[in-house]
């Protein structure tokens, strides 16, 4: 995997289009300037997260005594899961419920950027190649920039594209992740049956 399409990947699973609404839903009656701080703190608190996954996934991988494969096969799992989410959001919204008042970590920071799928998708990358880890940290920063600028710009875009554009988008990223998802599967699929083979 490259860089390029490790980050594209990540890119996908922060899904920046899909979290412009919930993002503006959170933060409404809040001053433009607060909302722009709050957004900005909790993207470094995310990004934060996703890196101690990079850096310390295979140490943790290793503590539970948990195979790569079996993180390659539960993370397509996960990644299908929220592609499909994206496709047919539920009536309640991709996350559920929101919780009132101004968030801190959660929802924002966590689940909605540093979500499950993301953190499987680079303690796998980190895991499955070790010596790349510069290479996944740079893709991961270049996810993560694309998706910091598109959030904070979050009201500008709601009003410029509309939300059936944003959703027309979101769901047009559900389907590259489900096939991303399906992929990963395959992949650790694939390799558990080789070592297991007699």
């Amino acid at each position: 995997m490259t860089i390029a399409s490790a980050a594209l990947l990540l890119f996908l699973i922060l899904d920046p289009l899909g979290n412009v609404p919930v993002f503006l839903s959170l933060l409404r009656g809040l001053p433009a300037r607060r909302q722009r701080v709050i957004v900005a703190r909790e993207l470094l608190i995310a990004l934060g997260v996703l890196m101690v996954f990079l850096w310390g996934g295979k140490y943790a991988l290793e503590l539970m005594h948990l195979r790569q494969e079996s993180v390659s096969i539960a993370g397509g799992i996960v990644l299908f899961l929220i592609g499909i989410r994206m496709i047919f959001p539920p009536p309640e919204g991709l996350m559920g419920e929101i919780p009132d008042g101004e968030p801190f970590i959660v929802p924002m920071a966590i689940p909605l950027v540093a979500g499950p799928s993301g953190m499987a998708a680079v303690m796998l990358m980190g895991s499955n190649e070790p010596s790349r880890l510069g290479d996944w940290s740079l893709a991961l920063v270049i996810a993560w920039g694309a998706t910091a600028a598109i959030l904070l710009s979050a009201t500008y875009l709601y009003k410029w594209l509309g939300s059936r554009v944003l959703t027309a988008v979101e769901r047009l990223m559900g389907m590259l992740l489900v096939a991303i998802s399906v992929q990963m599967f395959l992949d650790g699929l694939g390799t558990y049956l080789q070592i297991s083979a007699p």
